[in-house]
């Protein structure tokens, strides 16, 4: 079934943090593509529902976050070791940074490039879980709520 397929990418691309690989028509080709590619190609069929598959793709992108936080407040825990390489300068200005901008900064967890230090970093300098976790829901969910109606409108 079609459903437990894109169940299946969603999961492969998002908990464990990789690529996947889709298998074409025709079982023999091999595609490498982003969970965003899969959801699309998903929605584009029609089966499963549209909401079916955000949702699916929320929760698996919204887990490795929780993941990320939960590696920050370990992380931190290992300050002052002879072995840790972020020196304390760094942890600073990161303080610095999240200070200014707040758990707010948490909507930018969406992007690809900076959302999981983000995340990682709210970890690390104390962010409450609920809050963290209902912020980081709501744009990760917006993401992917806005790719599933693009695809739909657009293509």
């Amino acid at each position: 079934s079609s459903i437990w397929f894109c169940v299946f990418c969603f999961w492969f691309c998002r908990v464990r943090r990789a690529r996947s690989w889709v298998v074409g028509r025709h079982g023999h080709m091999w595609i490498r593509a982003r969970s965003e590619a899969v959801l699309g190609a998903c929605v584009l069929s029609g089966d499963p529902p549209a909401a079916a598959l955000v949702g699916v793709e929320t929760v698996g992108n919204v887990a490795g976050s929780a993941i990320n936080w939960v590696l920050g407040r370990a992380f931190i825990g290992f300050q002052g070791r002879r072995w840790f390489s972020v020196s304390p300068a760094k942890i600073a200005k990161a303080k610095a940074h999240y200070g200014q901008y707040g758990r707010w900064s948490l909507l930018l967890s969406w992007l690809p490039v900076i959302g999981d230090p983000i995340t990682v970093v709210a970890g690390a300098l104390g962010e409450r879980f609920l809050p963290f976790i209902l912020i980081v829901s709501l744009a990760k969910a917006g993401r992917y709520i806005f790719l599933a109606f693009a695809t739909l409108i657009w293509l």
